[in-house]
């Protein structure tokens, strides 16, 4: 498979996991959603270390965090990762899927805006048709709700942000994505034993909990490391917008599997994010050929 094939394998395989991710958390709401966050970082950070010591990568991770630049910008990704995640897990936690996956509808358009004005990249035809579809179902799905609709922002902003700066970095997936855990570890494991100390915590109450807590690790590392490749693969605008694969399925989990209201105005909107991704799939599947 070529460099453009893997990359869409990759990033499809990413977002597939990442929409279905809902049904995990939901089966977690236990804890808080920053208990969750929580161990998302400190376990994430152990499966990473073992990564990194079967492959052999810690020096060329430590070599990583020596370099300043590369450091404080990874230490910016972290912090933008850890308030998706915890944007993210609040929003399924009180029955807001589908505004969330309305956030992660807009994340898109927000990464092909970056890849355009920042990056200097080009839209085919296709691309720029499936973008103004979509532009037009976010804006009547935002519209339907009668109010600036704040998790969705803050998913949308923080999520492109976080694409814009790893293509920018250019560096190994596993690398850049155990610094990142590196950096959130110190102030969530402190969260963590101040839950233990007031006995908040869920983490201990039962070991098929805590094992279900502790396998937050694999489920944020594996499709990471999937979308860091892709990342590094591909055009930010074709990462961004592959991105309509999450929020579709999380959307479908958010209205059969969890029974969140959708009215007809809901609908339409995602009509036109439908037909987006109709273009967008057509336009992968030429430009895969055309590579081979």
């Amino acid at each position: 498979m070529n460099r453009n094939g893997s990359g869409i394998a990759y990033g499809a395989g990413a977002y597939v996991i990442w929409g279905l991710l809902p049904l995990y958390w939901r089966a977690l709401d236990r804890a808080s959603a920053f208990e969750v966050v929580a161990h998302r970082a400190i376990w994430s950070l152990l499966a990473c270390a073992v990564l990194l010591a079967y492959q052999k990568q810690l020096r060329a991770t430590f070599n990583l965090i020596r370099n300043g630049r590369s450091f404080a910008l990874l230490a910016l990704t972290s912090l933008l990762l850890s308030l998706n995640w915890g944007i993210y897990i609040w929003a399924v936690s009180v029955d807001r899927v589908v505004e969330a996956a309305l956030g992660y509808y807009i994340t898109p358009l927000v990464a092909v805006s970056f890849g355009v004005l920042i990056l200097k990249e080009k839209l085919r035809k296709s691309q720029i048709i499936s973008v103004i579809l979509a532009t037009v179902g976010v804006i009547i799905l935002t519209a339907t709700y009668g109010h600036v609709p704040v998790v969705a922002l803050g998913l949308a902003l923080s999520w492109g942000s976080y694409t814009l700066f790893k293509k920018r970095l250019n560096a190994g997936a596993l690398e850049t994505l155990s610094i990142e855990t590196l950096v959130a570890f110190f102030p969530n494991i402190i969260f963590l034993f101040y839950l233990l100390n007031k006995n908040e915590a869920q983490f201990g109450q039962d070991l098929p909990f805590s094992l279900a807590l502790a396998s937050a690790g694999l489920f944020t590392v594996i499709p990471l490391l999937m979308f860091n490749a892709a990342a590094t693969r591909l055009p930010l605008t074709t990462t961004g917008l592959l991105q309509y694969i999450t929020p579709s399925i999380m959307f479908l989990v958010g209205i059969i599997v969890f029974h969140e209201p959708l009215p007809i105005s809901k609908v339409v909107g995602f009509i036109f994010i439908w037909a987006a991704l109709a273009f967008l799939g057509t336009d992968l599947v030429k430009s895969s050929r055309a590579t081979d």
